[in-house]
């Protein structure tokens, strides 16, 4: 019988060594040092980079105000947001349900879908991309701003013209098609 440690083995396990190049996130969504990012009048905070995960994935904090949320777009990677405060309606492939405090709702690759705060309160949800990127794409699109809960910018009616070519321009390279309602 062999008593050596498995960790003593050659190849015994097909789980790869841990990389010592990785280190432990630790973050917290009011802290100022991390990206604020304000867009289309949400604002959103990386809490875990795809940096942080080896591209795994990304976890952001939304504050979504009455009225807030992106328009229909689907994207070749998964989403998953967890309600922590609030509600929201999710529309998915054209059908519409309401997401509570509390709840997670995934939204599979490639599906069509937007949600939006629909109450007179903000929203606050945790969302997971997997695999990491689309926090890149909120911090090229969006504006930084000081904290998790400050509005995006007011832009004129010329920066909001040159946001939306900018947002076009990045679509394909962040693997999302925005949809027509």
């Amino acid at each position: 019988m062999n008593t050596a440690s498995p960790s003593a083995m050659p190849n015994a396990s097909p789980i790869p060594p841990d990389d010592l190049q990785r280190h432990l996130t630790v973050a917290h969504a009011d802290d100022e040092n991390l990206p604020h990012i304000g867009i289309a009048g949400n604002t959103y905070t990386i809490l875990v980079s795809g940096q942080d995960t080896a591209g795994r994935h990304s976890l952001i904090d939304m504050h979504v105000p009455p009225g807030g949320g992106p328009p229909p777009h689907r994207h070749d990677f998964e989403e998953m947001f967890t309600i922590l405060e609030g509600e929201v309606e999710f529309t998915f492939r054209g059908a519409n349900s309401i997401g509570r405090a509390g709840e997670t709702v995934n939204i599979p690759a490639n599906a069509p879908h937007s949600f939006k705060n629909t109450s007179a309160r903000p929203a606050r949800l945790l969302c997971l991309c997997s695999p990491a990127g689309q926090e890149e794409f909120f911090q090229l699109a969006g504006d930084p701003v000081a904290n998790r809960t400050a509005p995006s910018p007011k832009l004129s009616n010329a920066e909001k013209l040159e946001r939306q070519r900018k947002v076009m321009a990045l679509l394909p390279k962040y693997r999302t098609e925005m949809l027509t309602p």
